[in-house]
Order: structure tokens, then sequence, then C-alpha cells
């Protein structure tokens, strides 16, 4: 067999483990899901895989080098972002609350460079033909948009985040209208001494406060 089209064959399979790799330590997230800094490294590695096995007169660790920085990367960013949330707004991005009880929140859409166009199509895919059918529509990082429908009573299932990783959610309390000394009242109701006990903490549109223990399973 031909040295070259060894070489191309070689270079093929290093490239494909490298970004199963990636992939892999992004963990199980749907395509559509993926944040912007998980797009710019696919992009990357996509160029530098047609490098690779387009130019096999080059050096191998010319491509090896900077895939394995992108991989550092991705599991560096990966881990802080476990670990701090405010990184992780950073980088991914907060849902945005777009209509709440049948209104729209113009200064969030233009916040989010969000038009009506966008809007209106997105509530017809999920069948919904009037703005005030919605009770909640959020528009995601992903640029989803989730969609909860007013019952016949005027709720919805659609449950406001208070607390996540330990950490009070300031855009939560301002949805429901409430303070943070409101909420620390209800979590010292609730036997919780500090915020950091919780890993979340939710409210429906009946009022109904459900709390998740940190690290209960350990």
């Amino acid at each position: 067999m031909d040295v070259l089209v060894i070489s191309v064959i070689f270079r093929t399979l290093i490239t494909y483990l490298i970004i199963l790799l990636v992939f892999r330590f992004m963990g199980k997230r749907e395509i559509g899901e993926l944040s912007v800094m998980d797009l710019v490294v696919f992009i990357m590695l996509a160029e530098i895989a047609v490098f690779l096995i387009e130019e096999p007169d080059e050096e191998i660790w010319k491509a090896i080098v900077p895939m394995a920085v992108l991989l550092a990367i991705q599991i560096g960013s990966a881990w802080i972002s476990l670990k701090n949330q405010s990184f992780r707004n950073w980088f991914d991005g907060k849902p945005s609350v777009i209509i709440k009880h049948g209104r729209v929140d113009e200064y969030e859409m233009r916040r989010q460079r969000y038009n009506f166009n966008d809007l209106l199509l997105q509530l017809r895919e999920h069948g919904v033909h009037e703005v005030q059918d919605v009770a909640y529509a959020v528009l995601e990082p992903s640029g989803k948009l989730s969609v909860f429908e007013k019952k016949e009573d005027g709720t919805s299932d659609y449950a406001v985040v208070l607390i996540a990783d330990g950490e009070i959610q300031k855009s939560g309390l301002k949805i429901i209208g409430k303070s943070r000394r409101w909420l620390l009242e209800r979590l010292h109701h609730q036997g919780y001494n500090e915020v950091k006990e919780v890993s979340l903490c939710t409210i429906n549109d009946q009022g109904e406060l459900q709390f998740d223990q940190k690290n209960e399973f350990h």
C-alpha cells in the first residue's frame, strides 16, 4: 500500500480519536444545547482536522498539539463551570424570561437581540398563536424557546429557580417580586442554616417551594 495512503489513514484515525475524546468530555448534551464555547471548539477542531488529513507532508505534531490544547481547555472550562456559577453564566449564558403571564418583556428581548418575528415563529412551533395564552416563555442559552401555557386556573407548570448550586438567583427573586430576606426566612423555616446547604430551590405558580439538599447522597 502506498505510504501516502497509510499516512492519511493514520492521521484520520488520530483525528477521530481526539475529537471523540473532546465529545466525551463535553458530557451528554444535545447538539442544539451546545454552548458558544463548545461551538468554537468544534469549528477549530474541524479546521485542524482538515489540515491534519490534507497535509500529509506536514509533521503530525503541528496538528496534535493544538488539538490537545483545545481538549485541555474544554476539560478545564468544564471543571471551572461546575465549581463557579459566574463563570458558567458568562460562558454558557443564562435563560431569559421573555413572556410572563401573557406580557412580553421588550427590554429583555432587546438585551438578547431577539425580535418579535423570532418570538412568534417559535411560539407557533409550540402550537401557540396568542401571547396571552402563555404563562411563561423562557429563551434558553441555546436559543431554544421553552413555552409554558396557561392552565384553566391561570397557572402553569413553570417553576422559578431561586437557588442553584448553593447560590441565590437574583433574577428568580426579581421574577416573583420577593427579597433575599424573604427567601432566607423560608430557608430557616425549612431547617437550613445557610444557602450553601441547598443545591436547588424552586417555586411554582401556586407559591409552593421545593428544596433539594446539597450532597444528600454522600
